[in-house]
């Protein structure tokens, strides 16, 4: 039997056409640009940015921002072509099909559940604590067994509230996609406002002196920092997901990803620059560095509106992380490779909605019981391996000789995508030990499932087969 059989490119989009499988094409550029910047804001800037300051790289934050930033914007021009030629639901999972064959797409796409499920997980869990503290300053407390993730020596054992705002995403999930995208709009301007809102008046309070040293822990520091934080960018590869339901995808794809790399990115540079310039680095070390450095210079005001900006933003990433892995299911269960109720969509919203609960009960068994610091480090090892497999696949895709509609094309090719590559794969032998053994783990498992259940279900055993119809 053939583990590297491939589909066309041609099979992919006639498939996702089928009218019985459908989903509903309501999106365009401004709600991809939304999504994406709803996906990267969130944890990573106002949670991560303290600990990899105080950490590895003192001031030189700044540099890691660009260091992580170059490597998603190489790899997110190669996600924009792939976008803009395949526009089907999966993301890189279904990049790799048309370009590497079933095994290595089936690698790639339980690599993919690893990265959206744990970010989500990750997201609700840092939620959580934004929204305690929020609550702690009117004196309401969550009692302490049920505030946190398992941990019997400090007495937590659940995260409830961390679960209570998944069950809300998923509820908004199923009642269609562009009820979700309009809720995640709303939510990314007030984000944007609040981020704003720190760099218009943090930028009065700047000290020059504290960006002295600017590489306390030297350069090793300043690449172990860009590792950490490269969670903050994770999220633009999730706007592929939402391929099948864009209009005019070849135009509107690459605009959508890339757009809300570069706003994130040069806002990231700002704030870095400006938390590092108001509290010296050594006393970054908090969940909440944004707000405490508002406190910090006593703008308690503003620090308010910080954590209230903090918990809007991490809900959006969390709605575009869980909307992610819905579509991923759909396409990877619509191939035959996991079980058919995963891309049974709703005749009435046209959304998979069985799915979506699915998603909902794994995402909140992770997110109540695994501390966020192992699901952040997973997380990042699982899209690392996503966009470096991307990147390869791109040459992969310029050597076929099939026919391709006109799109977006990466420039300097083969230049951007082997760049790509080499800086996410150093990026990626920055992470733990562990997080490696973890992540194999995962990857046995994923072929276990392969071999015992896809190999046999999938699609290309059964082309006669007609296609499943909605639920």
């Amino acid at each position: 039997m053939n583990l590297f059989r491939k589909k066309s490119i041609q099979d992919l989009i006639r498939n996702s056409e089928q009218k019985n499988i459908t989903l509903k094409k309501e999106l365009g550029a401004f709600d991809l640009s939304m999504l994406g910047i709803g996906a990267i804001i969130g944890t990573g800037i106002f949670v991560l940015t303290g600990v990899a300051a105080a950490e590895h790289a003192g001031p030189a934050l700044i540099l890691s921002f660009v260091l992580s930033g170059l490597a998603c914007v190489f790899a997110a021009l190669c996600y924009a072509e792939f976008a803009s030629t395949v526009p089907v639901s999966g993301s890189a999972y279904t990049y790799s099909y048309a370009t590497f064959g079933e095994l290595i797409a089936w690698i790639l796409g339980w690599d993919l559940i690893l990265e959206y499920g744990l970010a989500s997980s990750a997201v609700a869990s840092g939620w959580s604590g934004y929204f305690q503290g929020l609550i702690g300053g009117f004196g309401i407390h969550i009692p302490k067994a049920i505030s946190s993730a398992y941990d019997p020596a400090k007495g937590t054992y659940i995260d409830i509230p961390a679960i209570v705002i998944i069950f809300f995403i998923t509820f908004l999930l199923t009642q269609g996609v562009k009820k979700s995208a309009r809720f995640n709009s709303i939510m990314v301007i007030i984000k944007l406002a609040v981020v704003l809102l720190f760099i218009g008046v943090g930028v009065w309070y700047v000290k020059p002196g504290n960006w002295t040293p600017f590489m306390p822990f030297g350069f090793s520091g300043v690449t172990a920092g860009a590792a950490t934080v490269f969670f903050a960018y994770i999220g633009f590869d999730a706007v592929s997901t939402a391929a099948e339901e864009v209009r005019n995808p070849q135009k509107n794809m690459p605009i959508g990803i890339i757009a809300s790399l570069l706003v994130c990115t040069v806002l990231y540079i700002i704030v870095s620059a400006i938390l590092t310039g108001i509290v010296p680095y050594q006393e970054l070390g908090v969940k909440n560095p944004v707000a405490f450095a508002l406190n910090y210079i006593h703008q308690d005001w503003v620090a308010g509106f910080i954590s209230v900006g903090a918990i809007v933003g991490i809900t959006t990433v969390l709605l575009v992380m869980m909307y992610g892995q819905t579509r991923l299911f759909y396409a990877i269960s619509r191939d035959g490779l996991l079980p058919k109720v995963l891309s049974t969509v709703d005749k009435k919203k046209q959304t998979p909605v069985v799915n979506t609960w699915i998603t909902c009960l794994l995402v909140s068994f992770f997110a109540g019981i695994i501390p966020l610091s192992k699901l952040a480090e997973l997380t990042n090892i699982g899209t690392l391996f996503a966009f470096m497999t991307v990147s390869i696949g791109i040459l992969y895709l310029r050597k076929s000789k099939t026919p391709l509609k006109s799109g977006f094309k990466v420039p300097f090719v083969p230049v951007i995508p082997i760049l790509a590559f080499i800086f996410c794969g150093y990026l990626a032998l920055q992470l733990p030990s562990l997080t490696w053994i973890s992540f194999g783990i995962w990857l046995v498992i994923g072929l276990v499932v392969y071999f015992l259940y896809g190999r046999k279900h999938s699609t290309m055993n059964v082309n006669a087969e007609p296609l499943r119809k909605i639920s």
